[in-house]
């Protein structure tokens, strides 16, 4: 008998499906601190929890026989994954449960902006008919722009098609065919934020994010243009919305999320041209029975089968394999982080290669390490290499896979070569002493170079001079290098410098390099 402790509220229908489980018996016992769920937790086969219970390294230290946790939603903050991991105990989520709901309020907020709803009921309750002050507009042949194409993103999509509008979309991970299919044009954050008469954002909050819609962004929109925001607080510089809104360089707003939750004293709750909710998005008794369903299913699959749907953190190789293959998918995880940092457009297949007595190994789990790389840090959701090939089949990624016995120079080699449109960029590595990564070549230069902490790559003309006047703005910048590594292109006539720097740069810096007349690009990479 498998045992399923349930300590956060679900809803009804997910209990109803644990109970008509044979072999599964369920408890459930709510509002727990630390200390009492670490009381009774090792006695559970599996844990499922919303967002209230905190599953800490502590709490999983006591849960002897725990083998899975099930968050019910998509955030996993109040888990330890790290000590899941470690302990072998199976993370997993629910990441698309909710989508529908969060995109049909964001398109709630859309209409509720374009015909002035909440000013409208609030002059009828004050017992007035102003029917002239709250000319509206239609949606249909407006541009609705869509920042960040995810399962969200695209579902508003669909449905602003089906509105009749024009729908563009900005998404630097998602290949260009996607698009296509959810039938949005896409366009570059510049375009975007131009052209929307509509600008909803569904992209997640990371440091590359944070702020995205600021100042610049709200003076490139249109008078006419409405913000609505149902994704993440911090996307929106909200000083620069206010000051937007009250000059009237867009028309209108509507927030779900905030920079702080929930927001006190905001002035933007001075201003009649904005709207507000409270955090919303999955407040739906549609959401909270789909996400109930859904990790109760995905709890009772894994303890019957071993299949572990939207599982965060297994590893798919036995100990003696992941062993072998350990420090090669360390060097293919660099490779696909280099690599992303080195294409300036979303990557649509992903050639991976392995040779010498790296091919002796299984590819698979050292090719979706590369995906891991190129994926860490670009999306919401955890990457690793159980949800990795899905991420990249969502994203338009496809996976091409080699692996020769011939190694030419090296015992072992791992190459990538990442495709978009008509260019590509190719990376090879190699480790020294079956442990030290080290990237031996990036496109057609050959290198030498400890990849780790801030590398700063260069593309410049091949003559005297050019490193020297690199290396007098980092130095004027305080910038100390710790490695530096220049290779030559077989043209001779450009070369290419990698240098690790002991600090990341800043915008202005690194426009500075690029500024050096013999510099063609500077592109930095953190490890």
């Amino acid at each position: 008998m498998k045992k399923i402790l349930i300590s956060d509220k679900l809803a009804d229908a997910g209990i109803n499906f644990l109970n008509e489980q044979e072999g599964i018996k369920t408890h459930i016992e709510t509002g727990l601190n630390e200390d009492q769920l670490c009381e009774i937790i090792g006695d559970y086969d599996a844990l499922l929890i919303r967002s209230a219970s905190k599953v800490t390294k502590k709490v999983l230290a006591a849960a002897k026989n725990l083998k899975v946790v099930g968050r019910a939603g998509i955030g996993v903050d109040n888990v330890d994954v790290a000590a899941a991991t470690e302990q072998g105990v199976i993370v997993m989520n629910t990441p698309d449960a909710n989508a529908t709901t969060t995109a049909e309020l964001a398109l709630a907020h859309l209409f509720s902006l374009s015909r002035l709803l909440p000013r409208a009921d609030k002059s009828v309750r004050a017992g007035k008919w102003e029917k002239a002050a709250f000319m509206g507009a239609e949606v249909s042949h407006k541009t609705l722009a869509i920042l960040g194409f995810g399962t969200i993103g695209r579902i508003v999509a669909q449905r602003g098609v089906g509105l009749k509008m024009r729908v563009i979309a900005y998404d630097p991970f998602v290949a260009p065919d996607v698009f296509e299919q959810m039938g949005a044009e896409s366009v570059s954050l510049e375009e975007l934020v131009s052209q929307a008469d509509y600008l909803t954002l569904h992209c997640p909050m990371i440091e590359k994010t944070r702020n995205i819609i600021g100042a610049e962004q709200l003076k490139a929109m249109k008078k006419s243009a409405m913000l609505i925001n149902c994704a993440r607080g911090g996307l929106v510089d909200e000083a620069a919305l206010y000051e937007a809104l009250k000059s009237g360089e867009i028309a209108g707003a509507a927030l779900d999320v905030y920079e702080q939750e929930p927001p006190k004293e905001s002035p933007l709750f001075e201003l009649d041209n904005i709207t507000f909710t409270p955090h919303l998005g999955a407040s739906t008794k549609e959401a909270q029975v789909a996400v109930s369903v859904e990790i109760a299913r995905q709890a009772v699959t894994f303890l019957k089968t071993g299949e572990a749907v939207n599982a965060l953190n297994l590893p798919r190789l036995s100990a003696e394999e992941l062993k072998k293959s350990r420090q090669f998918m360390n060097l293919a995880n660099i490779l696909g982080k280099v690599l992303v940092g080195l294409a300036d457009k979303p990557i649509e297949r992903l050639e991976v290669a392995i040779f010498g007595k790296a091919a002796e190994l299984e590819i698979r789990p050292i090719s979706v390490e590369a995906l891991v790389g190129m994926f860490t840090g670009q999306l919401t959701t955890p990457v690793n290499r159980v949800n990795a090939e899905n991420i990249a089949k969502r994203q338009g990624v496809s996976l091409l896979e080699t692996k020769s016995e011939e190694a030419e120079g090296y015992q072992s080699l791992i190459k990538v070569v990442g495709h978009y449109g008509d260019e590509s960029v190719s990376l090879e590595g190699t480790l020294l002493g079956h442990c030290h990564a080290r990237l031996v070549s990036i496109n057609q230069f050959e290198v030498e170079v400890v990849p780790e902490g801030t590398l700063l790559i260069t593309r410049h003309d091949d003559k005297p001079g050019v490193i020297a006047a690199i290396s007098s703005i980092l130095g004027t910048a305080n910038i100390n290098i710790s490695r530096m590594e220049v290779g030559g292109g077989r043209d001779n006539e450009e070369a290419m410098a990698i240098i690790s720097v002991s600090t990341p740069l800043e915008e202005d810096l690194l426009a500075a390099l690029c500024a050096v007349p013999a510099v063609h690009t500077a592109t930095q990479i953190l490890l």
